[in-house]
């Protein structure tokens, strides 16, 4: 969220630390107006970060409204996954050896493998299968976080690309290159072997995204 002022924050972090508060709750603990709380609140549920809901009535009258966070706001807080990631890479190769990261990373991809497979041919496929498969591919690298799509590569083989415009994993890869060397894998394996995969873009090769050619062989 572009506009998180020291108010809108200070408000996350209260409801964080409780169930729910009122508008008033929240004015009482942090010094301010109910106003001002009221107008700040109103901005995080539009961006998605709150929840409102109705207390129970507790007599005459409209029952307070209480405000919670949403899932949404845990991007408000710190993440240390990253780092967290690139610390476990380390440490397996640090007591237990390269040899052992890559038998780790290698598990990862044959299970990434195995969940792509049944993906792709989750449903009968249309005429064009191979363009099916890679856009039900782009879809669920997108669920992941990759920001995919896929284009029309053009050329004699009517190839396609899959590009992929963010990369989650990015700190582990630049940790640890046999991450997207067996991303690559991956994708070779999941969409068959009558389909050629080649990398054309990189982001760590310093290019702003990967990008795939993929065209049946």
């Amino acid at each position: 969220m572009s506009d998180m002022t020291d108010a809108k924050r200070r408000l996350v972090e209260r409801l964080k630390r409780t169930d729910s508060a009122t508008a008033g709750e929240l004015a009482s603990d942090l010094g301010l107006t109910d106003t001002a709380v009221r107008q700040h609140l109103e901005a995080l549920e539009l961006s998605g970060f709150v929840r409102r809901s109705a207390a129970e009535a507790t007599g005459r009258g409209r029952p307070p409204v209480r405000w919670q966070l949403t899932a949404a706001a845990a991007g408000v807080f710190p993440d240390r996954h990253a780092e967290l990631t690139v610390e476990l890479i380390d440490s397996i190769r640090s007591e237990l050896g390269a040899e052992a990261l890559e038998r780790v990373l290698e598990a990862r991809a044959s299970r990434q493998v195995q969940h792509y497979r049944q993906l792709l041919d989750a449903a009968p496929l249309p005429a064009d299968p191979l363009a099916e498969r890679v856009r039900r591919l782009a879809e669920q690298r997108s669920r992941e976080g990759y920001l995919a799509e896929v284009v029309d590569g053009g050329g004699p083989r009517r190839e396609l690309l899959l590009v992929e415009h963010h990369c989650p994993i990015a700190a582990a890869a630049q940790s640890c290159g046999t991450v997207c060397r067996t991303e690559l894998e991956v994708f070779r394996a999941a969409l068959g072997d009558d389909v050629m995969v080649a990398r054309e873009q990189h982001l760590l090769a310093g290019d702003q995204r990967c990008a795939y050619r993929i065209s049946l062989r």
